[in-house]
C-alpha cells in the first residue's frame, strides 16, 4: 500500500487556498488505491472504481478477502463500478496497440467519466491532447478515444446520477497559468534579475524535492541565466558565493541534507556581507527521512544553522503560485541589504501547482541597489551606507574597486584581517543590527478575523491553504472569537508583530514539526500564552484537523 500514488485536485467556484482536503470523489484503479486512499474520502462521498481491476489477485495483494465492491463495506459512499479497462480496450482495439498499452489509456477513461460528473466540456483536454502527441498521431487517438469513451458511458448510463455544475471562479483579471513551486521559485529569480540589472548565476547540486529549480533555470539561457551543476553541495554554496561577490544575483537551491553541508558557506557570506539566496525546498527528515514527504522541521537550521554569530534572514513561501514572489522579494532583500537570505519552500509546494496571474509590467516592487557614486579612491569595503548599515556591493572587477574579502573576521570599514577582541564585538553586533533593521522594511503583519479576543491562530509556510480555509469556515459559522495571522517573514519579524499576538488570550501555534516556530516565538514574547498543534507525519494539514485543534483550544 505504501507504493500507491496519487493525485489530489480540489476546483470551485471560489478562491481556493489548498491544493486538497478530504475529498469529495475518489477514483480508484485497482483495490490497493482504494485501500490506501479509502481514508481520505468524506462520509457520503464518491468513489469511481474500475470494476475490471478488482480481480482475485489484485485483492489478494490489497490483503482483502472479499471484494469491497460486493461485499456491502462500502454503503456509507457512493459507489460507481466503471468497466474501465474492458471499455477502453474495446474503444481502442481498431488501433492495433498492445493490451497493456490499451489499458494504460483507462486514466483517460476515468477523465472522461470525472468531466462529465463536474460538467466540464471535453475541448481543452483535447487541445492539450493535439499539443502533446500531434507528432504521435496513434498516442493521440487512443486518449481520445478513451477520454470519449468514458464521457460517453457516464452520459449513457443510470448510475452517475445528475452532474454537479461548478461556476468560474471571480478571480482578478489577467493571464493565468498554471504553476508548480519549483518553477514559480525559479522565475522569481529571474525576474528579480532583470528588474535589478543583474546576472543570475544559480550554483546547485541536484536533490529531491529541489531539483526542478536547477532543471527550469538550466533551460533559461535565453534569459541570461548562468547555471552550473557542482560536483556536491559544498562545492555548490562556494561557487555561488563567489558568484556573489563577483557582482551577480547569486543562488543556490538544495534540500534539509543538503543546507546542512552549505552551513560554514553560508557562515562565509555572512562575516563577508555577501547577497546570497538560498532556497531550501524542504522534506521530511532527519538524515534521508521521508524525502518524497513534506514537513516543516528545517525552521531551526535555517535560523541558528550556522557557527558562531551568524544572522541572515529567513522567509517562507505559503502557496505554489507565491513561490514566485517571496523569491523575487528573497533576491530583492539580499541585493538591498547585502545579507544571505534563507527562502523555506517544502515538497507539498514544490510539488503542487496553483494558478498563477503572470505579473504585468511594473507590478513588481523596485529593486534598489546601491552605487557607490564618488571616487574610487574614497571606498572601502567595509564602508556602510549613510542610512543604514548596509555596506555597499561593488564588484571587485571594476576599476578601482579591486578588493578582497574573506571568512577572517573584518577590521570596521577598512575591511582588514584584524583579531582586535573591541573590533570582533562591534562586527558582530553591527551584523545584527543590520538583520533587525530590516524589520522597518518588511510588510505590516496582517489578521483575518478578530483583531483581538480569545483566540489566535498562527501559522507559517505552506500550511497557510489549511489554516485559512478553517478559520474562514469556523468564522462564517458564526460565534468564533478568533484571528489568524500567518507569516511569511520570520527573521526579522515584522514590527507590529508583538502587537497582535498580545490582543489574543492564547495564541494556537500550527505547524508540521515539533513546535519550532512555536518555540522561537516563545523565546521573543516569553510573556505570552502560547499553545500549539503539530503533525509531523510527511503530510500536509487538513482542514478538519486545524478546525478540530481551534475548538480543542477554545473549549478547554
Amino acid at each position: 500500500m505504501g507504493g500507491v500514488s496519487s493525485f489530489q485536485i480540489q476546483i470551485g467556484g471560489t478562491e481556493i487556498y489548498t491544493p486538497g482536503d478530504k475529498v469529495d470523489v475518489l477514483v480508484v484503479m485497482n483495490p490497493a488505491a482504494l485501500k490506501a486512499n479509502l481514508g481520505f474520502l468524506k462520509p457520503g462521498g464518491t468513489i469511481i472504481a474500475d470494476k475490471d481491476s478488482f480481480n482475485t489477485r489484485n485483492l489478494k495483494k490489497a490483503d482483502y478477502d472479499t471484494n469491497p465492491l460486493e461485499d456491502d463495506s462500502l454503503n456509507d459512499y457512493h459507489v460507481f463500478r466503471t468497466p474501465a479497462t474492458s471499455l477502453t480496450r474495446e474503444a481502442l482495439k481498431d488501433l492495433g496497440l498492445e493490451n497493456q498499452v490499451m489499458t494504460r489509456s483507462k486514466n483517460m477513461f476515468a477523465l472522461g467519466v470525472v468531466n462529465y460528473l463536474f460538467s466540464r466540456p471535453l475541448d481543452n483536454i483535447i487541445v492539450f491532447l493535439e499539443k502533446k502527441f500531434g507528432k504521435k498521431p496513434v498516442m493521440l487517438q487512443a486518449n481520445r478515444l478513451a477520454l470519449e469513451a468514458g464521457y460517453n458511458f457516464a452520459v449513457s448510463t443510470e448510475l452517475m446520477g445528475p452532474s454537479i455544475i461548478i461556476p468560474p471562479a471571480n478571480l482578478p483579471k489577467g493571464t493565468y497559468r498554471n504553476i508548480d513551486g519549483n518553477t514559480a521559485a525559479a522565475w522569481g529569480l529571474l525576474a528579480a534579475a532583470e528588474n535589478s540589472g543583474k546576472k543570475l548565476s544559480l550554483c546547485s547540486y541536484p536533490i529531491t524535492p529541489a531539483s526542478e529549480i536547477l532543471h527550469e533555470l538550466s533551460a533559461r539561457k535565453d534569459m541570461g541565466a548562468i547555471v552550473f551543476q557542482a560536483e556536491d553541495e559544498i562545492a555548490a554554496v562556494c561557487a555561488a558565493v563567489g558568484a556573489a561577490f563577483s557582482g551577480n544575483l547569486s543562488a543556490t537551491t538544495t534540500s534539509g541534507p543538503g543546507a546542512s553541508l552549505k552551513t560554514e558557506a553560508m557562515g562565509l557570506a555572512v562575516i563577508a556581507e555577501l547577497p546570497l539566496v538560498l532556497i531550501n525546498v524542504q522534506r521530511a527528515g532527519p538524515s534521508t527521512g521521508l524525502p518524497t514527504k513534506t514537513e516543516q522541521s528545517d525552521l531551526y537550521q535555517a535560523l541558528y544553522g550556522r557557527h558562531g554569530e551568524a544572522p541572515l534572514v529567513v522567509m517562507a513561501a505559503s502557496s505554489p503560485d507565491d513561490c514566485f514572489y517571496y523569491s523575487y522579494m528573497a533576491a530583492k532583500i539580499a541585493m538591498e541589504n547585502t545579507t544571505p537570505v534563507v527562502l523555506l519552500s517544502d515538497s507539498y509546494l514544490s510539488s503542487g501547482t496553483s494558478p498563477w496571474r503572470i505579473p504585468e509590467n511594473g507590478e513588481l516592487p523596485d529593486i534598489s541597489v546601491p552605487k557607490f557614486d564618488k571616487p574610487a579612491e574614497e571606498w572601502k569595503p567595509y564602508l556602510r551606507q549613510p542610512d543604514s548599515l548596509n555596506r555597499y556591493w561593488m564588484s571587485p572587477g571594476d576599476k578601482g574597486f579591486e578588493h578582497r574579502i574573506g571568512g577572517l573576521e573584518k577590521q570596521e570599514i577598512t575591511g582588514n584581517l584584524t583579531y582586535e577582541p573591541q573590533n570582533h564585538e562591534k562586527m558582530t553586533k553591527i551584523r545584527e543590527a543590520k538583520i533587525e533593521g530590516i524589520a522597518g522594511k518588511l510588510p505590516k503583519q496582517k489578521v483575518i478575523g478578530a483583531a483581538s479576543g480569545k483566540l489566535l491562530v498562527v501559522g507559517w509556510g505552506s500550511t497557510h491553504g489549511a489554516i485559512n480555509t478553517a478559520v474562514i469556515e469556523l468564522l462564517e459559522e458564526g460565534g468564533k472569537d478568533i484571528g489568524y495571522t500567518h507569516f511569511n517573514y520570520i527573521n526579522p519579524l515584522p514590527e507590529n508583530t508583538e502587537g497582535i499576538l498580545g490582543s489574543f488570550e492564547q495564541i494556537l501555534v500550527c505547524e508540521l514539526n515539533n513546535g519550532q516556530f512555536v518555540n522561537y516565538l516563545r523565546a521573543k514574547f516569553p510573556g505570552l500564552n502560547f499553545k500549539q498543534f503539530n503533525k509531523i507525519q510527511g503530510q500536509p494539514f487538513f482542514t478538519s484537523e486545524i478546525k478540530a485543534a481551534i475548538i480543542n483550544t477554545l473549549t478547554e
